[in-house]
């Protein structure tokens, strides 16, 4: 099974080494790219210095643009599992076999990363708690599938969604609106117990009056998705 680390980064170079360094050392089966989203502290340099490989995007496209171009890259060279990995360095790739083993048995079409199963590892803040428990209850009440970690950055599919999400995938905040879409079209979602650690390097783009955004727009497009998949159902 060809295996492939998507790195979304955006002004990440005081952890991007580290981030890789831990792919190399703990998941050596897997081929990596880095998705450089308009970075303009000098990663692009560092990226060149080191050959790493990367995709350097013309215009900044948020974190959706920039996981749906490493889907459609992963896509038109024959990879058969794809996982996002933040690039901020609190994920971890010793969690990456156990997630392919499970997307290449089949038992699963998406495999989540989760902080929540045994609330273990770096936690989030308080606010940011409150807003991952209101998604959680939120996608259960849509679909009846409880999700402990909707929002977390460390995702891996299979080459059928590779190929749904190189079509569609939301822009803006994706992971909640997207789980509830693939929910509702019958992909089967799981997750796996992991640990995360706190951003070691830069400062998160996501501040108050930016949570309380993605909660009111992420909502929103949440029930577009589920109420368009039951119209389409009835159409």
């Amino acid at each position: 099974m060809r295996k492939l680390v998507i790195i979304p980064a955006y002004n990440e170079s005081g952890s991007i080494q580290k981030t890789i360094k831990d792919i190399r050392e703990n998941a050596p089966d897997f081929d990596y790219i880095v998705i450089n989203d308009c970075s303009t502290d000098g990663m692009k340099q560092l990226l060149e210095e080191n050959g790493e490989p990367f995709l350097d995007l013309a215009v900044n496209l948020g974190i959706g643009g920039a996981v749906q171009t490493g889907y459609l890259y992963a896509a038109k060279h024959g990879y058969d599992a794809a996982v996002q990995f933040d690039g901020d360095g609190q994920h971890s790739a010793v969690y990456l076999e156990e997630m392919a083993r499970i997307i290449g048995s089949g038992e699963a079409d998406m495999v989540i990363g989760s902080r929540f199963i045994e609330n273990e590892g770096f936690q989030s803040s308080g606010l940011r708690r409150i807003g991952i428990r209101y998604f959680t209850w939120l996608i259960r009440l849509l679909t009846g599938k409880t999700i402990t970690d909707p929002t977390s950055g460390m995702r891996m599919i299979n080459r059928s969604l590779m190929e749904r999400f190189s079509d569609d995938y939301p822009k803006d905040y994706p992971e909640p609106e997207s789980v509830v879409s693939i929910l509702t079209e019958k992909y089967r979602v799981c997750e796996i117990p992991v640990k995360m650690n706190e951003r070691e390097e830069g400062t998160s783009s996501i501040s108050l009056w930016k949570s309380v955004y993605y909660m009111i727009k992420v909502s929103i497009a949440i029930w577009i998705a589920r109420l368009g998949k039951k119209k389409r159902k009835t159409g």
